[in-house]
């Protein structure tokens, strides 16, 4: 069959029923039959018994059991048997999530995206896809599903640690990190053979009460101005091919069928012209979760109006639009529309005969490369929240002992997309299946009863399998014996109070009697299945520590001993307690395999941590939602004077300020000048000096702060950051900046743009640690008028 010339010659020469086929596709599961001796294999034979008119999709989904090398052939051998179905020998499109390494046993793992954006350094997020960009073209993947660009405000939601964070301008300059390091750099670089995915779109972090996928009660110019930031700018400066939209509802509409979402604000406002992608079951959800249709054909019919080109993980509703053409309900130049935009992803990814030039990356990816961005990620993303000088340990000075149920254990560290999260969902359900799992009946069991309900007995199960997936990776307490220090480990704590043993006073002082100084890792699991109390589906009324953790520190601190604790966690927590009985605090935001190693190696001084929080933390349940960009008249801080409080809460202010993280040493910052505005661009230039007696790096943060405006605006807004190194008693002098875009807003008639007048600026090492202040007046940005 001879290939037209254009691909709107090959949509013009295409069936409906083949066009409908190209919007959707197949889970790879679903190729799988019973081979010998029960163990499923790959029949490819099926692709043309579900998909006769073609396969526009396909999905791993928990198809990842295997070595890189039989994944490779199995996809290979797929790719082939859909090119033979399909028309114009036009390929599949494989999909696989991506945002903290290859979702697969063979793909390098990296410290959690909320972990790489405390290290205020994106251009390791950069790096650190790169690599899971190689990794997915090596095994023939065309979609990376990442990065995940919603902003997080909520602890009480699972799905922090998936997030760059709370502000607009560390996620937009993370998320525009990752897609450059998947697809290259617009204008410099070639196709790379694989496409970034951004989502969720839109406000899908911003659940009502914390609730996975429940409404979204956020007003258009907040959703517009902050939450639609990260994919604004992704757009705009690295060329982001790929949307998916949100489960989450907007103002009563689903943004799986909301038309002003999908079309009126990514395309027509922020210039996307790229394909979207439904997460899975969204267009069902409209019938089955929204109750917006009651037909397949209506959810697929609203979805794809609105402007979803593509349903997955496999299409249910989709087939249905050839019904709905045909009784003339849906104008087939829809379809059309959203056919051209699937082609053309697949004409860039090579999977069109004829079309598109072949990818500009090839070569398998490099292990040492991966080993050493995650170990700087690990290094710069641990943050030390609170230190009486305890910290740097001496070795030879101290006797330590280790305690705290994540002490020992390797499975803590890793968040809910990685490896070692994904391989627990097929063996719990082989578990399920075998009987071995208490009130979960193995002929009805759902997917979720795995989701909520606790696996005590498989947890020794999965820490098993994350040693296996990363042998050289090291516990904190195996770490700490490397370091040569004086160590002992004791058993104490537990995630859970079911089944625990109950703490006294005089065991926990027995246990430590032999120590000076006492290092209590303690935190949360976060993970797919077993009961978690982070992850994906699994939010949480209060986010404090589980089990008897904060009772545990309490009576650690009684006994008269200092305890350093270490917290292992995805999002912020409430530490007001814990913090209270510690001489020294120290995140560790789900480091992955160099979690331990980069926990020892800051306690006994050989790394000055440098890494800075990317969300606040609050001091209290009822201060939630709690973030440093609050509007005038909200929130905890109040610079234009007297406001309503909290009349319970002596301190209103959070635990932890966004941008907070202290160091070894100490730096001060001043203005080196007056700041100006020129060609369009903000300049503050400042000074730093490393005032301490040791070398360290820090993390210069600029806010900015309309102080009158036609509209409410936020109280300081991050405009630009520098992460710098300096040696004792070293200075140097650096130029923040921003564009004047930077301070664009929604205008009172609907415009974006940025009035005339006076805007402070606010140079510091943390949002509430601001070292200097100046007032510029600035231009309104071309196209807005007036002056407030």
């Amino acid at each position: 069959m001879t290939i037209p010339d254009t691909l709107a010659g090959l949509i013009g020469r295409l069936g409906l029923e083949q066009k409908v086929a190209q919007l959707g596709g197949i889970a790879l599961p679903g190729l799988l039959a019973p081979g010998p001796k029960g163990v499923p294999s790959l029949d490819t034979g099926r692709v043309t018994e579900l998909c006769p008119h073609g396969v526009g999709h396909l999905s791993l989904a928990w198809f990842l059991g295997q070595d890189a090398d039989s994944l490779r052939d199995a996809l290979a051998r797929v790719q082939q048997a859909v090119r033979e179905v399909s028309p114009f020998g036009i390929g599949g499109l494989v999909h696989l999530e991506g945002v903290n390494g290859f979702l697969h046993a063979a793909g390098e793992q990296f410290p959690t995206a909320w972990a790489q954006a405390a290290t205020w350094d994106p251009d390791l997020a950069g790096q650190a896809s790169s690599v899971t960009a190689a990794h997915m073209r090596d095994l023939g993947v065309q979609l990376l599903f990442a990065p995940v660009m919603d902003l997080s405000r909520d602890p009480r939601w699972g799905r922090v640690h998936e997030t760059y964070g709370e502000d607009p301008e560390l996620a937009a300059r993370f998320s525009v990190a990752f897609v450059q390091g998947v697809q290259g750099v617009p204008g410099q670089d070639g196709d790379s053979g694989l496409l970034a995915t951004g989502k969720h779109f839109l406000g899908f972090g911003a659940s009502e009460g914390g609730l996975n996928m429940a409404t979204t009660q956020l007003g258009r110019r907040t959703l517009v101005d902050e939450y639609a930031e990260p994919f604004r700018r992704a757009i705009a400066e690295a060329g982001l091919s790929v949307v998916m939209n949100s489960y989450n509802d907007i103002d009563g509409v689903p943004a799986a069928a909301n038309h002003w979402l999908l079309t009126a604000l990514l395309r027509d406002e922020l210039g996307f012209t790229g394909m979207t992608v439904s997460d899975y079951d969204s267009v069902a959800m409209l019938r089955t979760r929204y109750r917006t249709a009651a037909t397949p054909g209506e959810a697929a019919a609203q979805a794809l109006a609105a402007g979803l080109d593509v349903e997955l993980p496999h299409a249910v509703n989709y087939p249905d639009l050839v019904a709905e053409v045909t009784a003339g309900r849906l104008d087939e130049k829809v379809i059309d529309r959203a056919v051209a935009r699937v082609l053309a992803a697949k004409a860039r990814t090579g999977l069109i005969p004829g079309f598109g030039t072949p990818p500009v990356r090839t070569g398998r990816p490099v292990r040492t490369k991966a080993a050493t961005v995650r170990r700087a990620i690990a290094a710069r993303g641990t943050v030390l929240l609170h230190n009486d000088g305890t910290l740097p340990l001496a070795e030879e000075r101290h006797r330590v002992v280790v305690t705290g149920p994540a002490a020992d254990e390797l499975r803590v560290h890793f968040g809910a997309y990685t490896s070692v999260a994904a391989a627990e969902m097929p063996a719990a359900i082989k578990a399920v299946r075998m009987g071995e799992v208490p009130g979960v009946d193995s002929a009805t069991f759902a997917s979720t009863d795995i989701v909520t309900t606790p696996l005590p007995a498989l947890q020794p199960r999965f820490e098993e399998m994350a040693r296996d997936l990363h042998p050289g990776a090291r516990t904190v307490w195996e770490a700490l014996r490397k370091t040569g220090a004086e160590a002992e480990y004791v058993s104490l704590g537990s995630f859970t109070t079911e089944g625990a043993r109950p703490l006294d006073a005089r065991t926990v002082d027995t246990a430590v009697s032999g120590a000076d100084v006492i290092v209590a890792v303690v935190g949360e699991r976060t993970g797919r299945v077993g009961g978690n109390t982070a992850g994906e589906g699994r939010s949480s009324v209060s986010p404090s520590l589980p089990g008897d953790q904060e009772d545990l520190v309490e009576l650690l601190a009684a006994t008269g001993k200092p305890v350093i604790t270490v917290v292992v966690s995805g999002r912020p927590l409430l530490l007001d307690r814990m913090v209270r009985a510690s001489a020294a605090v120290l995140l560790a935001p789900l480091l992955g395999e160099e979690a331990g190693s980069a926990i020892a190696s800051v306690l006994f001084g050989g790394t000055n941590p440098s890494g800075k929080l990317p969300a606040t933390f609050p001091r209290h349940l009822g201060q939630i939602p709690a973030y440093h960009g609050h509007r005038h008249g909200s929130g905890y801080d109040h610079p234009a004077g007297e406001t309503y409080a909290y009349v319970d809460l002596a301190d209103q202010a959070p635990l932890f300020a966004f941008g907070h993280g202290l160091s070894y040493t100490a730096f001060e910052v001043s203005c080196a000048g007056d700041a100006e505005v020129g060609d369009g661009m903000l300049r503050a230039p400042v000074r730093v000096t490393n005032t301490g007696a040791r070398e360290g790096e820090t993390v210069v943060q600029l806010y900015g702060r309309d102080e009158y405006a036609s509209v409410v605006r936020p109280v300081r807004r991050l405009l630009d950051f520098r992460r710098l190194a300096l040696s004792a008693g070293e200075s140097a002098e650096l130029v923040l900046q921003a564009p004047l875009e930077r301070l664009a807003y929604t205008l009172p008639d609907g415009r974006r743009g940025c009035e005339a007048g006076e805007v402070t600026l606010m140079a510091g090492l943390s949002s509430d640690d601001i070292r200097c202040t100046t007032t510029v007046t600035v231009p309104a940005v071309p196209g807005t008028e007036g002056q407030r």
